[in-house]
């Protein structure tokens, strides 16, 4: 009897956005595809990619992802656009909708979490994100120290 394969199966991460988990509340999170040239996509699988400072926006019913930094590929130099120039993020209608929606209410944004290639193709998880306030981020490290503590004691106790 075959098993069904992983939610994660063919899943090859290129990079992960990890200030976005400390700076913002994750609300709700899609998986997107890319419009991308033949020598991003190069530059992509050597893994030449900081998406640091990346944000999503809505523009006339598209999503697009700013700020994403995909080095230049150099065997392709006279072919290689912008390295920040901003890229179309492929989502469903009923999605962008969705999107739109949510966007519009104040302190709302989207953030990419991840890139990576999934059966060849590559793939972004963008998140609808509200930013946290100072104080949130500070209770959020005394919680997680605090499990750190209490793990740490049931591991001595046994």
């Amino acid at each position: 009897m075959m098993r069904p394969p992983a939610p994660d199966a063919g899943k090859k991460i290129i990079a992960r956005n990890k200030k976005a988990l400390h700076e913002y509340q994750i609300l709700e999170t899609w998986e997107a595809g890319m419009v991308l040239t033949g020598p991003e996509v190069k530059s992509l699988r050597a893994g030449k990619v900081s998406l640091g400072e990346a944000f999503g926006r809505i523009e006339r019913g598209e999503v697009w992802l700013y700020d994403l930094h995909i080095s230049p590929y150099d065997p392709a130099s006279r072919w290689n656009p912008d390295p920040k120039r901003p890229r179309k993020l492929l989502l469903q209608k009923s999605e962008i909708r969705k999107l739109v929606g949510a966007v519009e209410q104040k302190g709302y944004t989207l953030v990419p979490l991840d890139l990576y290639f999934r059966r060849g193709l590559a793939k972004t998880t963008i998140a609808l994100a509200r930013g946290k306030k100072l104080r949130d981020r500070r209770e959020e490290l005394k919680r997680r120290a605090a499990e750190r503590e209490i793990l740490r004691a049931v591991r001595n106790v046994r």
